[in-house]
């Protein structure tokens, strides 16, 4: 059996753009004005795979809706009422039933007028999440109107020296107002002078340090390592490629051509390093095309994206089936017959180019997958040039040999002969690709909410996979394609010990063992229904200003984890990475942890009006309120799980450290927080 797969069709499956959406657009409107029944209607368009959550979300799920109305002229008449009803659905890991909206969804206040002049202003607080995380809701509006005040209701009489007392309160209430408007026309607070519990000698502690963070987040040295990674890989990929039976065989026939054509080695070096470089120009042109049509955010958010996810599973699993020997995929046969006529019709250089074409269409069936995979790990980096840095990397890698063969001839000799070990080669690489397809299945499993891969079924099937890889490689399981083994190589028995190795390493996670190795693979611990292993991470204090002076204190620097009880992904975090002996004695030992939920209900001293960075005057009534404040105007952050490492002093140690289950990468963070604080020392 035939498929036949374009190159195109298999980069549109590989490049789906997810494109970002703002999490909820608030709009606002007054109706009935100049009536005896005004209202008030407030409609919210939720992003595309958001939830907003009602006003009646049940405890101890996420962070249900608040409206705060400051009503003049007018009373409430009854709640906000929605135009739609919301939909109700169990939260395995809340293990509450969550009320929730999506969409457009429009909520209506009326009002009861009692003087004819009113206004009203109003503020809604609550909570929008997507399967990345959660993200704090804010908005509000002013209303002003005027309305008929009906006859039935006149205003209650009243003594006269109660109007006197009333008129005296409205008079004082007035020169106050003014006074504190003069104060702030000549010295605007700052957001720590706005704050209680905050000293006069801690206020920099709230100073925004945006820019210091930008400084490490723009660090040249972060970008190159991410670009020499993904060089790196792509390099390897095409060292794996090379041994593949699509271009193996492909090498000596070539290098012959080249050096039979060509009456003297300089001109088949020359000629041999021209069909390299035109190798190397089609895949880095390939890379670029690829940015330039999607651009690095929109790839970004492709390799994080569900429905992405499932798209590359279904696809690996066919590049897996097709590596077993299940079928054969191949390119058109008119795209390579097509190329070998350009090849006939031109001279030169620029035949040598479409010969070098050529063998691109020929191996796509072997490269296809290794290409696609690596501009997945090119995307998750959020680099422009990353997937055209991957693409040279891989197309060095191939073009080599061909150059390298051409200048040493003799070598070709030396070569091992085409055979039966290429195909094991291909049917490792479908093993391989088999585990890998269940990565991305775990993360669409994870964003949906399926608990059909949760991490014991994960490890099940991997340790069943290397398991099998282990007897293939013993010669004890054959696919369509394979010769029959009758001696098993020095080589081959090594790689088999190392896969069945492995797959003795991750029996333990069954039973709850972190397997710090494949932490960036499987699904978090959390996920598991039976685990033996206890250690977690408390945090010092859930209180800002208590953990910056404890921190004084000790000598140590903080560590501020925005955190939140209805984050979904603070919690996958917390079970991933903190449960890592490393980074937990790290935290415990060498940190003064601060965990501030930014929907904790907890009231506030006494409200707290403060202005936002947009002019925006907003109340902060509980602590929540107050820590995600702090977060956005100090660290312009609005979005949960958000790390961050800082001094005494509250100025930044490291880039910030967001939602990423990459165990070796938090400890990154943390040690460079650590250096950085003693050289401040």
């Amino acid at each position: 059996m035939k498929k036949y797969f374009t190159l195109t069709a298999c980069l549109i499956l590989a490049s789906v753009a997810m494109m970002a959406q703002q999490a909820v657009n608030w709009s606002f409107k007054l109706t009935g004005d100049k009536t005896e029944n005004p209202a008030i209607v407030m409609t919210a368009d939720i992003g595309t795979g958001y939830h907003l959550f009602s006003t009646d979300n049940p405890p101890g799920g996420s962070n249900p809706m608040e409206f705060f109305f400051e009503t003049k002229g007018c009373t409430l008449d009854g709640k906000p009422t929605a135009d739609k009803a919301y939909t109700k659905q169990f939260d395995e890991i809340f293990e509450v039933d969550q009320h929730f909206y999506t969409g457009k969804v429009t909520f209506t206040q009326k009002l009861k007028p009692t003087a004819k002049d009113f206004s009203v202003n109003v503020e809604i607080k609550g909570q929008v999440c997507d399967d990345k995380g959660c993200i704090p809701v804010f908005a509000s509006h002013f209303f002003a109107g005027s309305a008929i005040v009906p006859a039935s209701t006149p205003a209650p009489a009243e003594k006269e020296a109660d109007k006197a007392k009333k008129e005296e309160e409205k008079a004082v209430q007035e020169i106050v107002a003014m006074t504190d408007s003069l104060q702030e026309a000549e010295a605007p607070l700052t957001p720590a002078a706005n704050l209680s519990g905050v000293d006069a000698a801690d206020h920099s502690w709230w100073d925004n340090v945006e820019a210091e963070l930008r400084v490490f987040s723009d660090a040249p040295d972060q970008q190159s390592r991410s670009l020499w990674y993904i060089f790196l890989a792509g390099f390897i990929g095409g060292l794996i490629a090379l041994v593949t039976p699509c271009v193996w065989p492909m090498i000596p026939m070539t290098v012959s051509f080249f050096l039979k054509q060509n009456k003297t080695k300089r001109k088949s070096v020359i000629t041999a390093s021209v069909y390299g470089l035109s190798i190397i120009v089609i895949y880095v042109g390939l890379g670029l095309v690829v940015t330039a049509l999607f651009g690095a955010s929109a790839l970004n958010e492709l390799a994080t994206s569900a429905l992405f996810n499932i798209i590359f599973f279904l696809l690996l699993v066919v590049f897996a089936i097709s590596f077993m020997g299940g079928f054969e995929l191949t390119l058109p046969a008119s795209w390579t017959n097509k190329m070998d006529s350009k090849v006939d019709a031109t001279t030169g250089y620029l035949s040598i180019f479409f010969m070098a074409f050529t063998l691109v269409l020929v191996s796509f069936s072997c490269t296809g997958p290794i290409i696609g995979t690596l501009l997945v790990e090119a995307a998750a980096t959020s680099n422009f040039i990353s997937p055209a840095i991957g693409m040279l990397g891989f197309a060095l890698a191939l073009a080599l040999p061909f150059s390298i063969f051409a200048m040493f001839p003799t070598m070709l000799k030396s070569m091992p002969k085409s055979g039966g070990w290429m195909n094991t080669v291909k049917v490792v690489l479908g093993f391989l690709e088999l585990a890998l397809a269940l990565k991305f299945l775990s993360v669409a499993d994870l964003a949906y909410g399926w608990r059909i891969l949760d991490r014991e079924v994960f490890l099940a099937l991997w340790i069943v996979i290397f398991g099998l890889l282990g007897v293939y490689l013993l010669g004890k399981l054959r696919f369509p394609h394979d010769d029959e083994v009758e001696k098993v190589s020095v080589p081959r028995f090594m790689l088999a010990c190392i896969s069945l190795a492995f797959a003795v390493y991750m029996i333990p996670g069954l039973w709850g063992a972190p397997l710090k190795s494949i932490s960036a693979f499987s699904p978090p611990i959390s996920t598991q229904d039976f685990s033996l292993y206890e250690g977690d991470v408390h945090a010092q204090t859930d209180d800002f200003e208590e953990g910056m002076r404890l921190a004084k204190q000790l000598g140590k620097p903080v560590l501020v984890d925005f955190s939140g009880y209805g984050c979904v992904n603070c919690r996958k975090m917390e079970a991933a990475v903190w449960t890592d002996q490393g980074v937990k004695a790290s935290i415990d030992n060498d940190f003064v942890l601060i965990t501030l939920m930014v929907d904790e209900k907890k009231s506030l001293p006494e409200p707290i009006k403060v202005t936002e960075k947009d002019g925006t005057q907003r109340t902060l009534r509980t602590y929540g309120d107050k820590w995600s404040y702090l977060q956005r105007s100090k660290f312009g952050a609005n979005a949960q799980p958000f790390h961050v490492i800082i001094d005494n002093e509250g100025k930044p140690l490291a880039p910030a450290f967001v939602y990423n289950e990459d165990i070796p990468a938090y400890k990154r963070f943390l040690n460079q927080g650590i250096e950085n604080y003693k050289k401040e020392k």
